[in-house]
């Protein structure tokens, strides 16, 4: 069934200076106005930048909204993440995005506990029952460092089968490759809402860049429009702004569960996605 206003979440990264921590604070009070269900902040390789991870996950609690932090296994053991959910529960963390995470420079691969996200979600459940709503990555267009689309699908179920409560998307700019996606998971048993992940538009390169990077597939004519415009930033705007409006409509009358939409720690573009969907 079509969703005409499904609900929505933010995802934010933690700030690197006090002047980023003040923004990000001003920047969520101007979305908060949109009512999100959550918000998440991302976690560096390795776990770098996990102090401030928590810092933002702890004041967006305090300014009385749900936040979940992202919370990557890979090189840890079971003692440290046994103790991190230890404190999660204490400030009143309920929601956890659990991915592997990226791997730290010079990782060899055999060192730590955990070696999939699945193996994470797994570990959760059996410490902590149905304390934490878990969210997992789940990616339309295939992992970068996966063997085959088959075996990414397979990794994704195999997180759902351990526990998962919802998954939330990689960016991507065909609905097609979502709704694909979604009903070939629901055929292998994975039932659980996934949540499409949407990257706002506002810098040609940047945008290019990232779905390369991330293997998101920038449709020919999407990518010869925002290199045509050149340095022109009100083009690129006003165009991306039409590009990712328009598949947010696709998504909201297939029936997605609900947007996730990657602030980059700026209000203005998702605010104004926000005016355009009604």
């Amino acid at each position: 069934m079509s969703q005409p206003n499904p609900p929505i979440s933010l995802e934010f990264f933690p700030p690197k200076t006090p002047a980023g921590v003040t923004k990000l604070a001003a920047v969520r009070q101007q979305l908060y106005g949109l009512k999100p269900q959550f918000c998440s902040v991302t976690y560096g390789a390795g776990g770098s930048t996990q102090d401030g991870t928590f810092a933002a996950v702890k004041a967006i609690i305090e300014e009385g909204f749900e936040a979940a932090p992202h919370f990557s296994c890979i090189g840890a053991s079971k003692e440290s993440i046994r103790a991190k959910l230890a404190e999660f529960k204490v400030h009143g963390i309920r929601r956890i995005v659990a991915l592997r995470g990226d791997l730290p420079s010079g990782y060899g691969g055999s060192n730590g506990e955990f070696h999939y996200a699945s193996d994470l979600v797994a570990f959760i459940r059996a410490e902590t029952g149905d304390n934490f709503h878990i969210e997992v990555a789940a990616y339309p267009e295939m992992h970068p460092q996966s063997r085959s689309p088959q075996a990414d699908l397979q990794a994704y179920v195999a997180k759902v089968k351990a526990g998962a409560s919802s998954a939330l998307t990689q960016m991507f700019f065909n609905a097609d490759a979502y709704f694909r996606f979604v009903d070939e998971a629901r055929a292998l048993g994975a039932e659980v809402p996934v949540v499409p992940g949407i990257m706002p538009i506002t810098n040609a390169s940047g945008i290019i860049r990232f779905a390369d990077s991330c293997g998101a597939d920038m449709p020919r004519w999407i990518r010869l429009r925002l290199q045509g415009f050149g340095d022109d930033a009100e083009s690129i705007k006003a165009f991306g702004l039409d590009v990712i409006a328009m598949l947010c409509d696709q998504l909201r009358a297939g029936g997605a569960p609900g947007l996730h939409f990657y602030t980059m720690n700026q209000s203005v573009a998702t605010l104004e996605l926000m005016r355009r969907l009604g």
